[in-house]
């Protein structure tokens, strides 16, 4: 019996614990400073200095611009966006997403009262102020006015030779509980064209 008690509590010890040992997700956005074998310094956008490791599987992707035009029905974006004075959604970006990413609409870190919007274009609208962007996801849809000049951004493949020193990235990665940050993917600036998201 009390044996039973005791593997009772140490398993209850390990369920514990079991959320302190998994990796965070975390964004990283910033400048790289310099890159060393597989570690990439780079100049956070809050200021902080960051290292961060890259494996075998970090994939790496290239940003490309397009034009509002290109944006069709049912293609799978996302969008940055904040409500303005009329509590309507403005975009500050419009980028394509892989299938796989979860769809939905949520807050996001691009600072106060930022959302994002994950969803398949349901239609792309002229209007006065620019183009009322209409996404629709399971359970809702978001209207978003898109002004003239807001980044519209995919990616396109590209390899570890786009990591270089004075490129901005967005990372998606994971930090392990004794704070190493590992890139998942890095999308990267090219011809001047930068991650907007």
């Amino acid at each position: 019996m009390r044996t039973a008690v005791i593997a009772l509590c140490l398993g209850a010890l390990s369920l514990m614990s079991a959320p302190a040992d998994a990796q965070k997700p975390m964004r990283v956005r910033g400048t790289i400073t310099a890159v060393d074998g597989n570690t990439i310094s780079l100049k956070a956008l809050d200021g902080k200095d960051l290292k961060v490791q890259m494996t075998d599987k970090t994939g790496v992707a290239a940003a490309k611009a397009l034009k509002i035009e290109d944006l069709k029905p049912g293609d799978y974006v996302g969008s940055t966006a904040k409500a303005g004075a009329d509590g309507k959604l403005v975009a500050s970006e419009v980028h394509y997403i892989a299938p796989t990413v979860k769809e939905g609409f949520g807050p996001w870190d691009m600072g106060p009262g930022t959302t994002m919007t994950n969803a398949k274009v349901g239609s792309v609208a002229k209007v006065a102020n620019g183009h009322e962007l209409t996404l629709e996801y399971s359970g809702g849809s978001q209207k978003i006015l898109v002004p003239p000049g807001t980044p519209i951004v995919t990616t396109v493949a590209a390899d570890r030779s786009h990591v270089k020193a004075g490129v901005y990235v967005f990372i998606a990665a994971q930090v392990d509980p004794d704070g190493t940050i590992t890139a998942a993917r890095i999308q990267a600036e090219k011809d001047g064209v930068k991650p907007p998201q």
